[in-house]
């Protein structure tokens, strides 16, 4: 299985979820890289087998719009068939902006690998092991 681990990360919490997502995913034996969403080329999108993306709430309880949003509306279309995870941490709030962005994700043809993992603030060892275990999932 070849992964995209993409992700946005405003503090730095996102990101340390996306690498415990990337290691769970190679030790699945999976072909995982890591991308920012700036640096993900979409022309490769259809090269890859499963998804892992991530953003933190932002605003009022919304995807990061300035980077994160437009490139996820790109990526939306080539995520049909394929295994898609999502992650991602907030500060305050119930963690809605999540429960939105899987109801964006999961209406369409992508096929959900596991429960989506959400952070409030930084990710704690029980939330890293479940980052973990969201990238073995995508992989299989």
């Amino acid at each position: 299985m070849k992964i995209a681990v993409i992700y946005w990360s405003g503090t730095g919490n996102t990101e340390a979820m996306a690498n415990a997502v990337l290691e769970g995913a190679k030790d699945a034996g999976a072909d995982a890289q890591l991308f920012t969403c700036s640096d993900f080329n979409l022309a490769t999108a259809d090269s890859f087998d499963g998804f892992a993306l991530g953003c933190p709430a932002m605003g009022a309880e919304e995807l990061e719009d300035s980077e994160f949003l437009p490139f996820y509306n790109d990526l939306k279309s080539s995520l049909a068939g394929k295994k898609v995870a999502l992650f991602g941490s907030y500060g305050w709030g119930g963690g809605e902006w999540m429960k939105l962005w899987e109801a964006d994700c999961f209406t369409g043809a992508p096929v959900k690998a596991c429960e989506s993992v959400i952070s409030e603030e930084a990710p704690s060892d029980d939330v890293l092991a479940q980052c973990k275990e969201l990238g073995a999932a995508v992989s299989k």
